[in-house]
């Protein structure tokens, strides 16, 4: 379980393997310093499981289901990630419940500046939109957002300089390849509405 609140930007220091499953090694000193072996973090939305810890270095094996499912193959060495280690007892809950388990890839649509901040618009699957609301939750690469505004294909988020700061959401560029996850309590009232 996390937040998403992005911890720390790690980056991508090898990417080893092919469409039957990659080790993805990231250089993360502040999220390596306290996590261990079989320890999940949050990688640009995806859960993963730490197989080793080395010199500030994490790495983790991702398998077909989790390609086909997110943007983690397009990753190359030198890649800026979005980190958060899972949610441990007594911590706070800043941003809202994420899993980490993505529901599909958007696409960036643009990306402009807005006073001190940016606004972030995003085309998304049907299936992702049933669950947006206006000023609902929904984690884009790890960060949990606001929707600001909603399309019929798309959706938009405002972004504070805080975020463009400390994430990778301010060098998305249009027709990059984006994470999401739905706020997972739309899908659980989904279910017990129309079982």
């Amino acid at each position: 379980m996390f937040t998403g609140i992005v911890r720390e930007r790690g980056r991508i220091a090898a990417v080893d393997g092919a469409a039957g499953g990659i080790r993805i090694d990231v250089d993360a000193p502040a999220t390596a310093r306290d996590a261990g072996v079989g320890d999940s973090v949050s990688i640009n939305g995806c859960c993963l499981t730490v197989v080793e810890v080395l010199d500030g270095h994490l790495r983790f094996d991702a398998v077909p289901e989790t390609l086909s499912r997110s943007n983690l193959g397009a990753l190359g060495t030198g890649s800026q990630v979005n980190l958060e280690p899972a949610l441990r007892a007594g911590d706070a809950l800043g941003g809202h419940y994420v899993q980490g388990h993505v529901d599909a890839v958007g696409a960036v649509r643009s990306l402009r500046v807005e006073g001190e901040g940016a606004r972030l618009s995003i085309e998304a699957p049907v299936d992702v939109l049933r669950y947006c609301v206006e000023k609902g939750s929904i984690t884009v690469e790890g960060v949990s957002l606001t929707i600001a505004e909603l399309e019929p294909d798309a959706f938009s988020v405002a972004l504070v300089p805080y975020t463009l700061a400390v994430t990778t959401l301010g060098d998305l560029q249009p027709g990059d390849p984006v994470n999401l996850e739905v706020d997972v309590l739309a899908k659980y009232v989904e279910r017990l509405i129309h079982p």
